[in-house]
């Protein structure tokens, strides 16, 4: 008889053009807590085979002028947009997002970042060719790194693949990628369908895994850079295994985003982005609004209605059209953010309970910690769910005081509808991105990376393409002369 587990879907390894199906670990879905698939299991000898594949393919790939490059990116992203539907909805099956979400954000945003550094890579930034030195003509290369090491969350499987492997590519630079253990399979999709569409077999590998692919990748002498998106703690490693071969390191890292509202602000839309801000995947976004500070003349009314609208989010199947949000990525997750909660109401903070969930899987609901004290757990650590604080700040002084009182420094927003107050405070947050009047919205043409422990280096746009690249300065001598005037310093006389 054959068993359950013998009939789910095992998902492979990409090395090179092979599909690789050795070891097995269980996939879990969020949504039941029941396995649904099983994943290969690889080693550092799997990463050694990745990286020789990647060499390889990275040779011709890299030679390539940027059009061709550009064309076959752009051939990619149609066929991954093709796939939109199996993507959006293995997704939501292995990480737990709603279908909302997945269908009208992850995925197409994620085509939409490929087309970009498909079409930017034709537009490098730099220089002018001139003569910045009398005699000579200088201009600047810039090119490829060569194999890439790269190592994905489990919060956003799909983005956060293309966020690294787009630019890197675009660059001329090929991949070897491991992705979250709990999360692999868009990410393994997104490999195979790489070679469906006629991409180079090698310029793509998943390597799926724990802890030993990713410190194989890390310390793997032929890794010329290591990108990385995850928690601080993670990133530290990471930046020390690196350092002994001076690997070029990219760590976009945890976030702990202050919400300000002001006085002035419009309380209805303050209200309502922090809904999203919060609440959006589940809170288990690194820019999430996690620390909200409200000025006291309007603490009361925006707190209201802040839990108002906090209490009509639906939490429940992430298929169902009317869901909201969908559980937690993990039983280790849900046990985390539960520790948290419990730990602010042993403190005697008060926790405000929003929304009923289901009693099957890794769900937890929107919940409020009310006016914690600033050093508290809740308020300083990364709790990573659908668990906000929201404090009072009397001053603008003082909430630049407590929104920078974060050793994070990823993300912020500030709300308010003084034009200059909001160009203080912007100016005064120590946090890579700001948003005013809004909270969340990214785009592939402007930067994305943290101040502080949140990171180093930059997603998106075309710094993101430079993080992915070499200069080199080329220096011609155009006069033709055997002995140049400045040769007197080492050898001869002035004016012979």
């Amino acid at each position: 008889m054959v068993s359950t587990a013998e009939k789910m879907t095992h998902y492979p390894m990409i090395i090179g053009g092979d599909r690789v199906t050795t070891g097995s670990e269980d996939v879990i879905n969020p949504a039941t807590g029941k396995v649904f698939a099983t994943v290969a299991l690889g080693t550092a000898a799997d990463v050694d085979r990745a990286v020789t594949a990647a060499k390889a393919a990275q040779s011709e790939w890299g030679a390539l002028s940027y059009g061709e490059r550009s064309l076959a990116l752009m051939k990619f992203a149609d066929a991954l947009e093709a796939h939109t539907e199996e993507l959006a909805n293995l997704e939501s099956l292995n990480a737990g997002k709603t279908t909302k979400l997945t269908f009208n954000s992850d995925i197409p945003v994620s085509v939409d970042n490929v087309r970009y550094f498909a079409s930017v890579v034709r537009r490098q930034e730099g220089i002018a060719g001139s003569e910045y030195l009398g005699g000579y003509t200088s201009f600047l290369r810039r090119e490829p790194i060569g194999v890439v090491g790269a190592i994905t969350p489990w919060n956003y499987p799909m983005m956060m693949a293309v966020w690294k492997i787009a630019p890197a590519l675009a660059a001329g630079n090929a991949v070897v990628l491991k992705p979250a253990p709990n999360t692999p399979l868009t990410t393994i999709r997104f490999a195979e369908i790489a070679l469906e569409a006629g991409l180079p077999a090698g310029l793509i590998n998943i390597v799926t895994g724990s802890v030993e692919v990713g410190e194989a990748i890390c310390s793997h002498p032929d890794i010329g850079m290591i990108s990385f998106t995850g928690s601080t703690r993670t990133g530290k490693r990471i930046a020390e295994l690196a350092s002994p071969m001076i690997k070029r390191v990219t760590l976009e890292l945890g976030g702990k985003a202050p919400f300000l509202v002001f006085a002035d602000a419009d309380i209805e839309a303050a209200a309502h982005g922090a809904l999203i801000g919060a609440y959006t995947n589940s809170g288990q976004d690194c820019t999430a609004a996690t620390r909200i500070y409200v000025q006291d003349e309007v603490y009361d009314a925006f707190l209201e209605r802040f839990t108002e609208l906090s209490k009509q989010v639906v939490v429940g199947d992430p298929f169902d059209a009317g869901t909201d949000i969908g559980p937690l990525s993990s039983q280790t997750q849900l046990n985390k953010v539960k520790g948290y909660v419990e730990e602010a109401k042993q403190q005697g903070v008060e926790v405000i309970t929003c929304s009923e969930v289901p009693s099957e899987g890794f769900f937890f609901p929107p919940t409020i910690l009310v006016d914690p004290p600033q050093d508290a757990p809740c308020v300083c650590d990364e709790i990573f769910g659908p668990v906000p604080t929201v404090k009072r700040f009397s001053t603008e002084e003082e909430a630049i005081q407590l929104a920078n009182d974060t050793p994070y420094g990823l993300a912020a927003s500030v709300w308010t509808l003084n034009v200059q107050c909001a160009m203080r405070v912007s100016a005064a947050l120590q946090f890579g991105t700001i948003w005013v009047n809004d909270h969340l919205p990214l785009v592939s043409e402007l930067p994305h990376g943290g101040f502080k422990q949140s990171g180093v280096g930059k997603d998106l746009s075309h710094y993101a393409l430079e993080e992915y690249t070499i200069v080199k300065h080329v220096m011609i001598d155009i006069t033709g002369d055997q002995r140049k005037d400045w040769h007197f310093v080492t050898f001869g006389k002035e004016g012979e």
